[in-house]
């Protein structure tokens, strides 16, 4: 059970639920890495010196300052920030109830558990929690953990109430001028052939089955040197010069093949036989524009257009007859030979 990260209450209209928070995350740093220098692995350790004194000082006598435009330097201990008058301090109000997808996931912060405290009531918790899940909501509120107070949501985790900390709104940055500003088009086809992409790369998909390959390769490399060995290395990817004009087309059709070909060699035969629609949507987008445009219009299908494909089978299959015919007549050669020899022999006797 991890150390409970704060204690309260949570207030809507006059029903108050005493609660505990527990941090609902962790974050694996990998191997544990420390300062050294570089010329001879001697370990480099950074020390709280005091400029006034000359001397190194203990972390229980550190605290917060603050200097002002005109040089003046203010001292606040832990004290002063604990006497701090804030309604939120051990109050999680809530203050509206909102649709989840209006909030943007950008403005969402850190998680934490919200567990009832000790021998207080659990229905006032069940029945904050079953409200939230019937209506599909989830409450705006404010809550001041440590030296922060933040905006935060109430929302339901599987049968458990979580409390994420948001960004306040004048702290996420403006997107203006972020997107192309180019006018680009984007074809039926291409989308098509995008969302095929996207509907093959998510067959199968398992979001518990992915890993941090960072602390991997490096744990590897610790190994490695710790051996005496070679350390493991990626081979080195040349970059190319400049922007390149790349075909969206041929680019979406091979990443459709290798993504059908890492995901659906199991299925291949049901899907040959009975057709999908990632089939239909790639063999109308590899056509030619013009082909392309033909088959929209029902021309294609009604009486003539022809796509590259159709000639070049038949091309194949015409060539396949002409190599036969000739096989044909080289064999009937040497027959024809042999029986002239015969009869020449029989005149001659």
């Amino acid at each position: 059970m991890p150390q409970v990260t704060w204690k309260g209450v949570i207030t809507f209209g006059l029903v108050s639920v005493p609660v505990q928070l527990y941090a609902a995350t962790e974050e694996h740093s990998g191997p544990s890495l420390h300062q050294v220098h570089a010329k001879d692995g001697s370990r480099i350790r950074l020390k709280r010196f005091c400029e006034a004194e000359g001397k190194e000082v203990p972390y229980s006598e550190i605290a917060k300052g603050y200097e002002s435009p005109d040089g003046r330097q203010v001292v606040l201990d832990d004290e002063d920030l604990a006497e701090l008058p804030l309604p939120s301090k051990k109050v999680v109000d809530v203050l509206a109830f909102v649709p989840a997808e209006s909030i943007d996931p950008l403005v969402y912060s850190k998680a934490y558990y919200v567990a009832t405290a000790d021998k207080s009531p659990a229905k006032p918790y069940v029945l904050l929690r079953d409200a939230l899940r019937a209506s599909g909501q989830i409450a705006v509120t404010k809550v001041t953990m440590r030296t922060r107070e933040s905006l935060a949501v109430l929302r339901v985790h599987e049968d458990t109430l979580v409390l994420q900390t948001c960004l306040w709104p004048d702290e996420v940055r403006s997107a203006q001028g972020m997107a192309p500003d180019e006018k680009v088009t984007v074809r039926p086809q291409e989308l098509k052939m995008a969302r095929s992409l996207m509907d093959t790369l998510s067959e199968d998909f398992d979001l518990s089955a992915l890993h941090d390959e960072y602390q991997q390769a490096l744990q590897e490399m610790i190994d490695a040197k710790l051996a005496g060995v070679e350390a493991p290395h990626l081979e080195e990817q040349t970059e190319g010069g400049g922007a390149e004009v790349i075909d969206l087309m041929a680019v979406l059709r091979s990443s459709v093949k290798a993504a059908k070909g890492e995901h659906g060699r199991g299925a291949k035969g049901g899907r040959a036989a009975g057709g999908s629609a990632a089939h239909t949507e790639e063999a109308t987008a590899t056509g030619t524009e013009a082909d392309q445009g033909a088959a929209a219009g029902g021309g294609a299908a009604a009486g003539g257009g022809t796509s590259k494909r159709p000639r070049k089978a038949t091309a194949s299959r015409s060539g396949a007859a002409d190599r036969s015919g000739a096989a044909a007549k080289t064999a009937k050669a040497p027959a024809k030979k042999a029986a002239a020899k015969k009869s020449a022999t029989r005149k001659a006797s």
